[in-house]
């Protein structure tokens, strides 16, 4: 079955456009053209991405990707008409997986995408162990879940990765390059605070789940480290 991408535009061309171009490079797709319908097809079907638009009739980006999280770890690329800094990073804290700012290049959406999915798709055939348990941290790389202390908590694919990534290698520094080319594939920039923003967030949720602040720890100017 192929992947399964909504596509959240208001613009009807680009919508068109997107649709067809997903539809032609493989995709299932799904449209929504104002926030409500969105957030609905959103929290109701079984999806596998999501195209999400910011400035959108009714509902924005931001509540709609804000509503999503409470119950959803679905890749959530956002696209955008405005290229300043601060919006995207407010994406990515709002738990977007990407971001791209209007006009975008169709094959670069097409090929983060298809990152996206590779990075979200459960590992189930490699020779890996498929549990990690650390700090009353707990892992389940084939379900991609995360516990603590018995309470499962909700985490986006990317987030999955990364936590798994430093569990794999616990008390070891890993520089952000290494994080970038093992969680995002791609090549670090010290412009891009995407990783910064991810780790964030992975922090905050294990924090408020419990777990004491010092076990996830920065090195500044190198990167992170799972005590």
């Amino acid at each position: 079955m192929p992947p399964r991408v909504l596509i959240v535009e208001d613009d009807i061309t680009l919508n068109q456009q997107l649709e067809q171009l997903l539809v032609n490079a493989g995709f299932d797709t799904v449209v929504a053209h104002d926030g409500n319908d969105g957030l609905t097809k959103s929290i109701s079907l079984s999806l596998d991405l999501i195209l999400l638009d910011v400035s959108l009739p009714e509902k924005d980006g931001y509540q709609i990707l804000k509503t999503i999280r409470q119950t959803r770890v679905t890749p959530v690329i956002m696209l955008t008409a405005h290229g300043a800094e601060e919006e995207r990073i407010l994406g990515l804290k709002s738990g977007a997986d990407d971001y791209l700012s209007k006009p975008f290049n169709f094959t670069e959406l097409i090929l983060r995408i298809e990152a996206i999915l590779r990075r979200s798709a459960p590992q189930i055939n490699d020779d890996d162990h498929h549990y990690l348990r650390r700090h009353g941290i707990e892992l389940n790389k084939h379900k991609q879940t995360v516990s603590f202390a018995g309470q499962t908590i909700p985490f986006t694919p990317i987030q999955f990765k990364l936590l798994w990534t430093l569990m794999q290698n616990p008390k070891q520094t890993l520089s952000k390059p290494q994080l970038y080319r093992l969680v995002l594939e791609k090549e670090f920039s010290r412009y891009d605070r995407s990783l910064d923003m991810h780790m964030s967030r992975v922090r905050r949720k294990l924090v408020s789940a419990g777990l004491p602040a010092d076990h996830l720890q920065t090195v500044h100017g190198t990167g992170y480290i799972l005590l």
